[in-house]
Order: structure tokens, then sequence, then C-alpha cells
């Protein structure tokens, strides 16, 4: 089935492993929307991503890196 944009959660958990020395408080949306993207589970239309979507999975990775 894959990830899809609503997988906050897995999605951090993924991108928290993917990218473990980067500080997700300073990523940029588009490095994020890249990033999740490119993610090997990740299977969900890429145009679908919104601000709020993006930005719920960058406030899950904060709290996954701490």
């Amino acid at each position: 089935m894959g990830l899809r944009w609503t997988d906050t959660i897995d999605i951090a958990i993924e991108l928290s492993e993917a990218h473990p020395d980067v500080d997700p408080q300073w990523v940029r949306f588009t490095d994020l929307h890249a990033w999740i993207c490119a993610l090997p589970e990740f299977s969900d239309d890429p145009t679908k991503s919104t601000e709020g979507l993006l930005e719920a999975i960058q406030m899950a990775w904060i709290d996954e890196a701490q």
C-alpha cells in the first residue's frame, strides 16, 4: 500500500532515518516535499501535498528527532 500524505508519523520516522544529521526545524518545504516523494515507501500523488500536510509532517519529524 505504501505511505500517503496523511501518514505523518510514519513519514516522519522514515525521514528521521533517511536524514539523521538534519535538524527538521530548518528544512524548507520544497526540500521536505522532495525528500518525502523520494522515500522508497511513498506512493501518494506528489501534487496532493498541501502546506498544512507538510507542516504536520515537519512537526512530527521534530517530535521524532527529540
